[in-house]
């Protein structure tokens, strides 16, 4: 946009009278001085491979979030605390005793072992629960409730990757909480650390991080409120507590310094 009007605001100016015509012009390249010297470019793009941004809901959740989009997302097993790696990211799924019990897949193969191994990534333990899943064919995001990876539904089972949690159901005000109850979101009544992962009507990903504790509801609600505006369609808890890690350049959130099986790694940061 540096020093250039846009077309239809071109052939406007020039439908006026002369006197006219040479006003809207000094005002136009004005605002086209404006606009190129002030608005950085993220106000147009994504800048670089991901953007940072916290905000404070009217419920007082902060919210700590990384925006980036699919394809530069990675689904990695690790033994350690997110802020002790190189990577830049966020927690992952739910685990215990470092067996995965959340999905962690991509191309149909779990990210810690072979499909159908208990705890390599290839299920929701005990019941089904919300995915969000990329099609890598289509470009689509969605939230599919499953129990494992061969439930779910995409285009090319060697181009999609999907992330197990429970479900947010962020279009369902009067559902979510029995949704989330039937996939047994754990202390969702309590006070405690939170993560997630929604995405927008952008097919953007946002990583969602808190560093301090509050409800399940508190913190859907925080969401819907801080990124409503950027127009997120759906999402996923994940593991929460002294989990809800994350590392990048601006922010380092490290739980209460526990170690984690799985993260949402950055590919390019």
């Amino acid at each position: 946009m540096r020093g250039r009007l846009p077309l239809r605001l071109k052939k406007w100016m020039e439908s006026l009278p002369l006197p006219l015509m040479v006003a809207a012009f000094l005002l136009g390249n004005l605002m086209a001085v404006w606009f190129s010297a002030v608005q950085p470019s993220s106000f147009y793009r994504l800048p670089h491979n991901y953007a940072y941004k916290e905000a404070t809901a009217h419920n007082g959740v902060k919210l700590y979030t990384m925006l980036t989009v699919p394809q530069n997302i990675t689904l990695k097993p690790i033994t350690s605390n997110v802020t002790r790696t190189s990577e830049f990211g966020i927690n992952g799924g739910f685990f215990w005793n470092g067996d995965l019990l959340s999905i962690a897949v991509i191309n149909d193969q779990p990210i810690k072992g072979q499909p159908n191994d208990y705890g390599s990534g290839w299920f929701n333990i005990d019941v089904p629960k919300g995915t969000l899943v990329w099609d890598e064919i289509t470009k689509d995001l969605s939230v599919q409730v499953v129990l494992d990876a061969s439930q779910l539904r995409v285009t090319d089972r060697s181009h999609y990757w999907a992330q197990g949690g429970i479900s947010m159901s962020l279009q369902k005000e009067a559902e979510w909480l029995q949704q989330a109850e039937l996939e047994q979101l754990p202390f969702y009544d309590e006070a405690r650390l939170r993560s997630g992962m929604v995405y927008d009507d952008k097919q953007r990903i946002w990583l969602v991080v808190t560093d301090k504790p509050s409800t399940a509801e508190q913190f859907r609600a925080a969401v819907k409120e801080t990124l409503g505006p950027a127009g997120i369609v759906d999402g996923i808890f994940l593991d929460g507590d002294g989990s809800s890690q994350m590392q990048c350049a601006q922010k380092i959130l490290r739980g209460d310094s526990r170690e984690v099986y799985q993260m949402l790694a950055l590919k390019n940061k």
